[in-house]
């Protein structure tokens, strides 16, 4: 039936966006929301631009009937106290959904902007390492603040010039005073920070937040809490962007249209370097520990860290495959059927290849947990599409992998283009097999062939476990050695932590064996020592929302989600900022999926309404504004006026201040990222071309000089240019710099043979001290320590002051000893040695003249030692 009757509440206003763009003004004034109103989401009164308008539920033509249901008595009165445009209300979540989807402040161009500029971070995510290190992460940063900023600019100038040609229509043009201007626009932001799921930005702010106040108030490391921050920035930034794309008509096509991209070219990219086609540096890890891999080599692709690329291409396999499963559910033709499975074969391969056993056990629990999820009679159609390409994926790695990793390229490309077709024609056979009409054979023959291709894939791919844990399981103990120091280490600050970068510069002071290990492989230790409890409870809170978000609106999308959090907990990922762009855009992609629903319930007429003054409400209103206005006289006393006036004027004055502060505040957390950015990144560049000029170079000193300018809380810098400083100087230079760093041994260090070459021993012995507590397993260190302490206590003797050169001498005699116990104690023990800490050739000379020199009155030294530093 086309003519739909209204309720007598509703309005039907004949101009769709004009009713809609007055009615955000009155939710955005907050004044008319009283208790009892009914609000009708009318977001389709101004999608006039959208393709299927005529279709809409709210198209003029065939929705209402004028002769019936549209009457002038059924309208409210333009003085009504609660309503005086007489326009619908709305919800407050969708206002600005609204506005974008009018003709007015929206376009196709605003959309396909959002999609490319997201799109393009994310692809810079992916080939920039994943943007593990902070030299990466500068320019992504840039973009990403730069072009935040030019939208926020245009989108404000274009509101402005609507205004603008509207006064012109109506009347003379009068020139508005900045201060018009401002309000105007801060008006249009604050409508904007009101988007649905916009309130997600606040969880990355929070995490950069409390990197800010370590950076402020001090920290382990300055410069990686700086880092840490522009790191929660740029994700905040990311969140944002994505945010307002998924509200956006066709949002959700373009967050696929990403995911794909972003998949395909990991996937694709290191596929493609295996089989010697691809250029890709450091693509493969190749080891001779069978501990670490059993072929010999690992697919790092693009990533190039095995474990968490194979973490990254099981979120896609998995994504993949519950697509596929739902295009295999219902009989379509060949084509499409081909094209759902088409990437399945590779990044099954992919993952196989990374060698990842955490990896492929957390895509294994979220593929147990997807098949739950399924519905009962969606779950078989799941198994066809991974069978095949699986078994195929399988024979795959085995080929490869008995080549090491890297085949002639003619035959890789055969073997990969063999493994593809058969796996895309077995699917289609087993799909085949369960839509013909026969009885019970063709069902059998699937069940069948699926347990095959199943238990196939399992011997071919258990068989590298099994020969990496026949060599040994020392990993996994020097893993466990790694939580149990971090979390002793993690009590020590449990509420606030330590600042970024914590374990990275602490975990040599407090490490129980000689393990090497600059992460920890634990997200939620890493985090737990960075931010404490505060960091982690942000973090779980988001985890909860989105998870919430997509088990309610995308349940495809959950077992990617789960593989994050999973192999999160088990190695370093977190530390990839890819990794939490990719968690983002699978919240955005649910929220945008959930837009979408809505809309196509509303176009299809499933929306009732409801009279906005209802009986209830009236009620309701009525007597919330009898208990209001028993304190205040009635409305036939002159003053009630003025106080109701005040109380009016008091709350349009705080919501505008609200609104201001917010706008300034965005302002001035993407300019200050902009400028801090800035001053990072020409300090990179000054410190790179520094060090491609010759040691000790004029030209080098300036280079070193200007990067310390831009950037003083970077460690090498202020090492570099302390060697090709004069001696004072260098003093003075290293001094000021553990402010920055108190925790780096190197700076403690360069103090200690500083003071040695003045021939201070006692000021040197305290420097190599406290470089040996933070770093005792370094063996390289403790011996030029020995030297120095030695070359001290020469010196001193040398200018007559023989009892300092004693203690001097006494004084390197204890290191010695303690250095020579604890490289018993490692040779002796049976802990892993990963650092290969030893007792080095020469510091037994050292020790020995360090003994003569405590003990004999005139010493013989050793000129053969003492001449060649460590």
């Amino acid at each position: 039936m086309k003519n739909r009757t209204m309720h007598k509440g509703v309005v039907r206003y004949k101009r769709g966006y004009t009713a809609n763009e007055e009615m955000m003004e009155q939710v955005s004034d907050g004044s008319h929301h009283v208790n009892g109103t009914e609000y009708v989401d009318n977001r389709d009164l101004c999608n006039g631009d959208s393709k299927g308008s005529r279709d809409s539920t709210y198209n003029r033509e065939d929705t209402y009937n004028k002769d019936d249901t549209y009457k002038k008595d059924d309208t409210y009165k333009k003085d009504d106290k609660n309503n005086p445009n007489g326009a619908i209300q709305t919800d407050a979540s969708g206002s600005f959904s609204q506005i974008l989807r009018c003709k007015r402040y929206s376009g196709s161009g605003w959309t396909v902007g959002l999609g490319i500029l997201s799109i393009v971070l994310l692809l810079a995510g992916c080939l920039s390492r994943g943007l593990y290190y902070s030299a990466d992460l500068y320019p992504v940063i840039l973009i990403a603040a730069g072009s935040t900023l030019i939208m926020i600019v245009l989108f404000l100038v274009g509101i402005r010039l609507e205004k603008e040609q509207e006064q012109e229509q109506g009347r003379k043009q009068v020139p508005l005073s900045p201060v018009h201007w401002l309000g105007n626009n801060e008006r249009m932001v604050w409508r904007m920070i009101r988007i649905q799921g916009i309130l997600r930005v606040l969880w990355p702010l929070g995490m950069m937040t409390c990197f800010g106040v370590h950076a402020w108030a001090g920290s382990v490391s300055k410069q990686g809490s700086m880092d840490e921050l522009l790191r929660w920035s740029l994700l905040g930034m990311f969140t944002l962007l994505t945010a307002i794309l998924a509200t956006r008509t066709d949002g959700a096509r373009w967050l696929t249209c990403g995911w794909q991209m972003a998949g395909g070219l990991l996937v694709l990219s290191g596929i493609l370097a295996v089989c010697g086609i691809l250029p890709l540096p450091y693509g493969v890890m190749r080891t001779a520990d069978p501990e670490i891999s059993s072929a010999g080599a690992r697919l790092g692709g693009l990533l190039q860290y095995p474990n968490a690329y194979g973490a990254i291409v099981g979120m896609y396999a998995l994504e993949r495959l519950t697509a596929a499963a739902r295009v295999i559910a219902r009989p379509v033709p060949a084509g499409r059927l081909i094209a759902a499975v088409l990437p399945l074969m590779p990044a099954q391969a992919a993952l196989l290849l990374s060698e990842s056993r955490g990896a492929w056990l957390a895509t294994g629990c979220a593929a147990v947990a997807a098949f739950a999820l399924q519905r009962r009679g969606a779950r078989l159609p799941l198994l066809l599409a991974m069978a095949a390409p699986l078994a195929c994926a399988a024979w795959l790695y085995r080929q490869l992998a008995a080549a090491q990793l890297a085949p002639a390229p003619v035959p890789g490309l055969l073997a990969l283009a063999g493994a593809w077709a058969a796996a895309l024609l077995g699917t289609l056979l087993l799909c085949r097999l369960w839509h013909s009409g026969a009885a019970k054979a063709p069902r059998a023959a699937a069940l069948t062939a699926i347990v095959l291709a199943g238990a196939a894939a399992a011997l071919m791919a258990v068989a590298s476990t099994a020969d990496r844990l026949a060599a040994g399981v020392g990993t996994g103990v020097s893993r466990l050695q790694m939580w149990r120091d971090a979390h002793q280490l993690w009590t020590e600050a449990a509420w606030l932590g330590h600042g970024g970068d914590t374990w990275r510069n602490m975990f040599r002071a407090i490490q129980s064996s000689p393990y090497v290990g600059g992460e920890v492989h634990n997200g939620l230790l890493d985090l737990a020592l960075d931010t404490g409890m505060i960091g982690i409870v942000l973090v779980a809170g988001w985890f909860l929302l989105t998870l919430r978000s997509i088990f309610h609106f995308a349940r495809q999308l959950m077992p990617s989600v789960l593989v994050f959090v999973l192999h999160g907990a088990m190695d370093f990922d977190w530390s990839f900022t890819l990794f939490w762009m990719l968690f983002i855009w699978l919240g955005a992609w649910a929220t945008a999926l959930k837009t979408e629903t809505e809309g196509v319930q509303r176009s299809g007429g499933t929306v009732e309404y409801t009279p906005i003054r209802s009986e209830l409400g009236s009620k309701l209103r009525s007597k919330s504004r009898s208990l209001f206005l028993r304190y205040l006289p009635t409305q036939s006393h002159p003053s009630a006026v003025p106080m109701r006036s005040f109380f009016h004027i008091f709350q349009r004055v705080t919501a505008r201040l609200i609104r201001v502060s917010t706008v300034m505040i965005i302002l001035f957390w993407i300019g200050g990222t902009v400028w801090l950015t800035s001053r990072y990144t020409v300090a990179e560049v000054q410190y790179r071309q520094a060090m491609s000029e010759p040691d000790g170079t004029p030209a080098q000193k300036v280079h070193l000089m200007a990067a310390l300018q831009y950037n003083p809380n970077r460690s090498d810098i202020v090492i570099s240019l302390a060697r090709s400083l004069p001696g004072r100087e260098v003093e003075s230079l290293l001094l000021n710099s553990l402010s920055h760093f108190r925790m780096h041994p190197q700076i403690y260090i360069e103090l200690g043979r500083l003071a040695a070459q003045f021939g201070e021993g006692q000021q040197a012995g305290e420097y190599f001290e406290q470089a040996i507590a933070l770093n005792r397993y370094d063996g390289i260190g403790q011996s030029v320590a020995l030297y120095w302490m030695e070359q001290a206590a020469r010196r001193e003797w040398k200018a007559g002051f023989t009892d300092r050169a004693r203690q001097t001498a006494a004084a390197g005699v204890q290191m010695y000893e303690r250095y020579q116990l604890l490289a018993e104690e490692v040779e002796a023990g049976n802990v892993r040695n990963d650092r290969r800490f030893v007792l080095e050739e020469h510091a037994p000379g050292y020790g020995e003249n360090l003994r003569r020199i405590a003990s004999a009155s005139f010493p013989s030294f050793t000129p053969e030692l003492t001449k060649r530093s460590p």
